[in-house]
Order: C-alpha cells, then structure tokens, then sequence
C-alpha cells in the first residue's frame, strides 16, 4: 500500500484505509471510503492539490489530507 499523494496522473487506486481521523467530513460524504476506487485526473504541483474521481464524485485533495490516505494501485 501507498499513500494516495504518491500516485500520478491516470493512475487508478483502490482505497484501502484511512490513517487519521481528521479526514474531512466532505471527503467520507463524496465516497473517499475503504473499498471506493479513485483516479487521479491531474496535480497542481508537487505539493500543491490534486484532482481526483471517486465513483461519480470529482474533489480536490491537498497532499497533506492525501497523504492519510492509503491505497492499493490497479495495474
């Protein structure tokens, strides 16, 4: 597993925890859920937010909310 920060553009994921409470209650209400699939659709920067879908829902993410959030890359 590794933290959704580190994924690139197009990747494809599968949520499989979340490593903090402190994840936004918007976050858990658009689908950012164990078990949910996400892509990336575009970065900002390095350290600046990124673009993703999860399911229907399309959100932006800064890394550090990102990085407490850990996934399993589809191939």
């Amino acid at each position: 597993m590794i933290s959704l920060d580190k994924l690139n553009k197009g990747d494809k994921a599968v949520i499989k925890d979340l490593i903090t409470e402190e994840i936004p209650l918007t976050l858990l209400e658009m689908g950012c859920l164990p078990g949910n699939e996400i892509t990336i659709i575009g970065l900002a920067s390095k350290k600046g937010p990124i673009y993703l879908k999860i399911d229907e829902s399309h959100v932006s993410i800064d890394s550090v909310t990102a990085s407490q959030v850990l996934v399993e890359l589809i191939k």
